[in-house]
């Protein structure tokens, strides 16, 4: 279950959103399904209506207008030009948002464990009373799956007290992860396994999603961006390689210089080429991945003065808009032969695999980044638009998805998919036969059985069942259009277990109490401003 957090200062229009039907109608069967004692009584089954709406906001500010409590933030809004938020001012944000997702595959809940499972994130939140402090007032609202299939409440808190004393807020964001890992096992749902086992996959804001919907784009161009980054990772043999191959592939590139210097370059940045008259939108290595940053990238290149030289040489070419300085293996044609060597070569990295152990994630972290660029350099060449190659590819890069610290003392099993990626990424111009397509595909099954057992062995078992069904969904409609192969190429198995929660029913709720607001002096400053740490 993920939580997403946001603040705000308009409690009427982003009820008359919850309850409505949504930015471009795709909320069904809007209702309150839980809420503080007073708004259940009121509140809790009564048609969805704007006037119906308009009563919940005034209820649910009325501590903050009774008291005259200010409450005040960092306002941000989301800058299509660098990719990001980006601070505008202070404001008004007495509001606390949260959304409270299943991941497409888990739900639907039923009403009355979302309710239960709200009341106890309000409880762990510290927004009620259980700590002897005035309640906050607050609503949770269900209004169908997302656009992308996730069941979902929305949890509105005001920020001020029953009293007119503010709720913490300190750390909010942490605290709502933490209350969600535990509600995952309280009511038995799929326990994220990114959080465990360090992985994590960088979120795509809903800007990004608002801006390809608009563009009528299938994904978002972070989405895009990666899988065509992984792809020239794949292929490259060192630092130089990757930039004249990104460059090729069509992307911009633009390095990032160490902290007061012209020449050391500590990372990079790509973009889409913009239509005319628009400027490009551009994305760090690590706003795309954790796996693929420059640090990252770097630990499995050759290290040596004259490919560091070679590289810097590409970076400063690519900033200033020049051509190459070295071309190198991406401007020449593959041997159609070839795939014969890529093909053992990846036969021998299965073999070595044997011997890693489960838990070396340095290893497993490697191989997974070069099946998944292997797949999208592949899909890159042949998809029109994201197709069963991408989203296989996807899959196998969550595994990539680790945390640096996590996988420090790389050892890497090179040359291993790299060729793969090679024959792959000439699959468009016809440099390889179906026939090599097939076998060089089976070897990338094979490693993708690998990553599967190991993923397994250490307990992850809906990561494993995701590289199974990569593998018995995506990727076998691939197989079909290609020749056949030998029957020792099978895929695996292991089916996950599907659990169910319980339910739970809600407690009764009073009637209102009328607030009393504090007298007024003849004459008082400014409102004491900031949000209590």
């Amino acid at each position: 279950m993920m939580p997403n957090v946001s603040r705000g200062g308009r409690m009427a229009g982003l009820v008359a959103y919850l309850l409505g039907a949504g930015r471009h109608n795709e909320h069904t069967d809007q209702r309150v399904i839980a809420g503080d004692s007073v708004v259940m009584a009121w509140h809790g089954e009564e048609t969805p209506s704007r006037e119906s709406a308009r009563s919940l906001a005034r209820y649910l500010d009325e501590p903050s207008t009774v008291f005259g409590t200010t409450i005040t933030a960092p306002i941000t809004r989301w800058d299509e030009a660098s990719g990001s938020h980006v601070k505008v001012g202070e404001g008004d944000a007495h509001v606390w948002h949260c959304s409270l997702s299943l991941r497409a595959g888990d739900g639907p809940l039923p009403d009355t464990t979302w309710a239960s499972i709200a009341e106890d994130f309000v409880r762990k939140m510290g927004f009620d009373d259980s700590d002897g402090r005035a309640p906050c007032r607050w609503v949770a609202i269900h209004h169908g799956a997302s656009t992308n299939g996730n069941d979902h409440i929305h949890i509105a808190v005001n920020l001020v007290r029953e009293d007119g004393t503010k709720a913490r807020t300190w750390r909010d964001w942490p605290r709502a992860q933490q209350a969600a890992r535990e509600l995952e096992v309280d009511y038995g749902l799929e326990v994220l396994e990114s959080r465990q086992a360090g992985l994590g996959e960088r979120g795509v804001k809903p800007g990004e999603l608002e801006r390809a919907a608009r563009e009528g784009r299938p994904e978002t161009q972070r989405r895009s961006l990666e899988r065509r980054v992984r792809a020239c990772v794949a292929a490259a043999g060192d630092e130089g390689e990757f930039v004249r191959r990104a460059r090729r592939a069509g992307l911009l590139v633009r390095p990032r210089y160490a902290a007061g210097t012209t020449d050391v370059v500590s990372g990079y940045s790509v973009a889409e080429r913009p239509a005319d008259g628009t400027r490009p939108v551009w994305f760090g290595g690590g706003q795309l991945a954790r796996d693929l940053t420059l640090p990252r990238l770097r630990a499995e290149w050759p290290d040596s003065p004259e490919a560091a030289s070679v590289a810097a040489a590409e970076w400063t070419a690519a900033a200033r808009g020049q051509r190459p300085v070295a071309p190198g293996a991406e401007s020449t044609t593959s041997d159609p032969a070839a795939w014969q060597q890529y093909a053992a070569e990846a036969a021998a990295l299965r073999e070595r695999l044997r011997a890693i152990a489960p838990d070396d994630l340095a290893t497993w972290t490697s191989v997974a980044k070069q099946a998944a660029g292997a797949l999208a350099a592949w899909s890159v060449q042949v998809e029109a638009s994201p197709g069963p190659l991408a989203e296989a590819a996807a899959v196998l890069g969550r595994s990539a998805h680790v945390r640096a610290w996590r996988v420090r003392e790389a050892v890497v099993p090179r040359p291993g998919l790299r060729g793969a990626a090679r024959i792959f990424t000439a699959a468009a111009a016809g440099g390889s036969s179906k026939t090599a397509h097939a076998v060089l595909l089976r070897q990338v099954l094979n490693t993708m059985r690998a990553l599967h057992d190991a993923h397994r062995a250490l307990g992850h078992a809906q990561q494993a069942a995701a590289i199974e069904r990569a593998v018995r969904m995506q990727l076998a409609d691939v197989a079909r259009q290609l020749p056949p192969v030998p029957a020792q190429y099978a895929g695996v198995g292991a089916p996950s277990a599907t659990r169910t929660a319980p339910s739970s029913q809600r407690p009764a709720a009073p009637i209102p109490t009328p607030l009393t607001p504090p007298a007024k002096p003849a004459h008082r400053g400014p409102p004491a401003g900031g949000i209590e740490r």
